[in-house]
């Protein structure tokens, strides 16, 4: 349905008659002034008009004949989308054209001033939301309609040297994932972070994605936005794609990134810590203190389970070996000769397997339905340093993180450990002659099989083609592929020399091996080929060139035996190509279009089709892998034939916007999940309840049913209502902040008109900056317990302040009114003598009267 604004136009009466066919011919002609042809032709919707003329991206007669004659609407045959000059918007014509009208199926997109304009707004009170807005979201279409509609063909304004900038950012928006998201659930890109990129992202993939814009858009705020995270994007230099890609994502990631709930064993219904031995409950939110650990009576024979769950893990990744095993949950960069892992700084997603199915059901009463007689309650205190920290999600996390599982095996005592690695982009090794020839040739084929790593990407080639190729690199240079790089990146790699392995069982340096594979695959695989090499002196660059295949790249050769994975091949997306020496040299990318399959050349502002062939002699640098699944289109062609039944309903569900965009880019867009608008209660939050109509789309019963016996998830929601639990601890909330704030200020008032203290406590100002925030209001969660460790020092067994640490200084009541709500500790206190006291404690006390002025 259309807005109600885009139906008001006064000059819809001067249309005439016009079909599908019609417009499907003159879109084949020319201006009829200057005779350029398409893509950006105008026809004349005047009743009896048959003018049409070129836009704006050329002489734009368009405009012109609408001005000489008075001719207000037009259509463009490329997007068919209409304009009104006279009123200088455009306008729907669905209640004017007859049943072959083209815009009939036309579904407007977001504008950046109404983010999802084919929904009319909701009342937040009764949490409502349109009718009818599932089958608009899923905006299922036929090919001749596709065909039609291409977009996304803007180029970028080059404002400096930024074409490292424009590549990259063509290179994104060009993921279908990523891009739909930001033009599909605008409503949920909202953030408080400085300098809000996320916005100004949004606002570009609109205008690049508009179906009437200029031939080029200039990307200045984001720019902006860039240079004011990171100093090294300032100025007029050329600077590196890859880095420019990593430092946009890392942050898009920090302004939408939400907490995730706890995971959860389903084996023993135990909801589990990070980066803890012990299996205990979550912490309550008004008791950081304390927390019931549910210890087994025999601590060796947990011990003994966890070890051979660690070594069975082992023995399915590399059969070949049986030795002894150690696991560790720190995120440690694989760094080799043979290539760069990027491992990302922020907590990790929970893999796919430990992610518990939700039911539509209400909770059982008991929150421990496999609770083991053997275990028994003991009460422990949690000191700070090991509070627990929370798991975040972002559409970039979503979209670009995979998980490598790789293996340090020493070869003295042959022990081996295993860490858990998140990647958001693979950096690869372009290997050289001799490394082609271990890599191709039969006895290191047969070793790397052995080891469990990556022959098995070789095992089809034999010794004709091999001695093929070889000759072949001795007058061409080598001939060196994509599959090449990964199996260099996942080859065993020897730890010796300088290189070589801390043991912790041996406690030395020894000799080793170690192993990588993919435990989960991105829904979009981003490569990075180092062409690039640094020295102290001097740079220079690979220019070897890297055949890459546009469709069907095999993953399975990389991934661990006990992979989730469903799908692991992958379809060529954008490609990013650096021409030039490590000095110099200017950046283009290569992108497939989404609506068309066609692919062009993004340079700058210019943008040009170009055929397979070229793409494929590209200069890879950067590239776009999404993966490809048959399954995926056919079940969306199904539920699309489900919603074109109209099969009357009785009920209607509701189900995330979010999950609905997975679920129409996403290869595998995994179990429904609606937590996004729902809290722990089965309602909404308070806080979510204006946002509703942004959050949520309205399914008829037919296609949920389909959906949750297809993918599982939920919980199913067919009503929608405020949660009165979740109101309620919110005013709690408020009024404990209220208290503490108010007796805060009532205490330190009185310590700072107290002219002699006898004793004086000190308290880091790192812990007394979050609780700031929190009694402000600014962050929801309390702080954790006091920790002064950062602040004291050791002297003779003695706990005193450090010199030049960032503390403050509090009377005891204060202390003591902060230590019984938070706890916490050390105790550090100084006991001036009267003399010396205002020259002592004057920059103390004024250090946290600042903090507290603007109470």
């Amino acid at each position: 349905m259309p807005p109600a604004s885009s139906c008001d136009c006064p000059h819809l009466d001067c249309v005439g008659e016009i079909t599908k066919e019609e417009l499907i011919q003159k879109s084949h002609g020319q201006c009829q002034d200057c005779k350029v042809g398409g893509p950006n032709l105008w026809a004349c919707l005047e009743n009896g008009c048959a003018y049409v003329g070129c836009g704006e991206s050329h002489t734009d007669h368009s405009t012109v004949h609408s001005q000489e004659t008075r001719h207000n609407l037009t259509v463009n045959l490329t997007t068919l989308r209409v304009w009104c000059y006279a009123c200088g918007k455009e306008v729907f014509l669905e209640r004017k054209l007859g049943p072959h009208s083209p815009s009939a199926n036309i579904k407007p997109l977001p504008s950046p001033q109404n983010p999802d304009n084919s929904r009319a707004p909701g009342s937040p009170a009764s949490l409502r939301v349109p009718p009818n807005g599932g089958c608009e979201d899923l905006d299922m279409e036929t090919e001749e309609e596709d065909d039609l509609r291409a977009r996304g063909l803007t180029g970028l304004k080059n404002i400096g040297n930024t074409c490292y900038m424009n590549a990259a950012l063509q290179a994104l928006s060009n993921c279908p994932p990523l891009t739909q998201f930001f033009l599909e659930c605008g409503g949920l890109v909202r953030t408080d972070k400085k300098p809000a990129l996320c916005k100004s992202y949004q606002k570009l993939v609109t205008d690049l994605w508009h179906k009437n814009r200029p031939s080029y858009v200039v990307p200045t705020n984001l720019f902006q936005g860039i240079k004011a995270i990171n100093p090294m994007f300032r100025g007029y230099s050329q600077q590196d794609s890859q880095e420019f890609l990593r430092c946009l994502m890392d942050q898009l990631h920090e302004e939408l990134k939400e907490s995730l709930p706890e995971p959860y064993d389903q084996s023993s219904g135990i909801a589990k810590a990070d980066n803890e031995a012990q299996v205990g409950t979550a912490l309550p939110a008004d008791d950081t203190n304390e927390a019931e650990m549910l210890i087994p009576e025999q601590d060796e024979i947990q011990a003994n389970r966890e070890w051979q769950k660690e070594k069975n893990m082992i023995n399915d990744l590399y059969p070949d070996i049986d030795k002894d095993v150690d696991t560790t949950t720190e995120t440690t960069p694989i760094i080799s000769s043979q290539g760069a892992l990027k491992v990302q700084g922020r907590t990790s997603v929970p893999m796919e397997g430990h992610i518990p199915k939700m039911s539509s059901s209400p909770p059982k009463a008991s929150g421990w339905p496999s609770l083991n007689p053997a275990h028994k309650k003991v009460t422990t205190f949690s000191p700070p340093k090991n509070k627990r920290q929370k798991k975040y999600r972002s559409v970039i996390s979503d979209v670009f993180d995979g998980t490598i599982v790789s293996s340090v095996q020493c070869l003295t005592c042959d022990r081996v450990s295993v860490t858990l690695e998140n990647f958001q982009d693979i950096s690869l090794p372009i290997p050289g002659k001799e490394d082609l020839a271990k890599l191709h040739s039969s006895t290191h084929q047969t070793s790397l099989v052995k080891a469990g790593s990556c022959g098995e990407a070789y095992a089809p080639q034999g010794w004709i083609a091999f001695v093929m190729e070889y000759i072949k690199s001795w007058f061409w240079g080598p001939v060196v592929t994509l599959q090449d790089c990964l199996a260099a990146f996942f080859a065993r790699d020897e730890l010796k020399g300088d290189n070589m392995y801390s043991c912790e069982k041996c406690k030395k340096l020894r000799n080793g091996v170690k192993f990588c594979k993919m435990q989960s695959l991105p829904e979009i695989l981003c490569i990075h080929l180092k062409r690039f090499r640094h020295e102290l002196m001097f740079s220079t660059k690979i220019s070897t060139h890297v055949s890459f295949p546009l469709e069907g790249l095999d993953l399975q050769p990389f991934l661990a035996k006990d992979s989730s994975a469903q799908t692991s091949n992958y379809d060529l997306l954008s490609v990013i190509c650096h021409h030039g020496t490590a000095s110099s040299g200017h950046y283009i990318a290569y992108c497939r279009n989404d609506v068309n399959n066609l692919w062009y050349e993004f340079d700058d502002q210019s943008v040009t089709e170009v055929s397979e062939s070229c793409v494929q002699n590209a200069e890879a640098y950067v590239l776009f892998y999404k993966k490809s699944n048959e399954d995926a289109l056919k079940e969306r062609r199904r539920v699309s034939g489900l919603f074109n039944m109209m099969e009357p309903s009785l009920l209607q569900f509701y189900i995330s916007r979010q999950w609905l965009n997975k679920f129409k880019t996403f290869a595998e867009p995994g179990p429904i999940s609606n937590d996004d608008f729902l809290c722990l209660h089965g309602g909404v939050p308070p806080n979510k309840a204006t946002l509703i109509d942004d959050l949520v789309v309205m399914l008829p019963q037919n296609v949920w049913d389909h959906l949750y016996s297809r993918y599982g998830g939920g919980p199913a929601v067919n009503h929608l209502y405020v949660c009165h639990t979740c109101q309620i601890e919110i005013e709690k909330l408020e009024k404990r902040r209220k208290s503490e704030l108010d007796m805060f200020v009532r205490l330190n008032k009185a310590f700072q008109e107290e002219e002699s203290p006898v004793v004086i406590y000190c308290i880091s100002m790192q812990w007394f900056r979050e609780w700031e925030g929190f009694v402000k209001g600014k962050g929801n969660d309390p702080p954790g317990p006091i920790d002064n460790a950062k602040i004291t020092v050791n002297k003779n067994g003695h706990l005193t302040l450090k010199q030049g640490a960032d503390s403050g200084q509090i009377s005891e009541e204060t202390w003591n009114f902060l230590h019984s709500i938070y706890g916490g500790g050390p105790v550090v206190t100084v006991r001036p003598s009267v003399s010396h006291l205002e020259a002592e404690s004057l920059q103390s006390e004024e250090k946290i009267e600042v903090e507290t002025r603007s109470v």
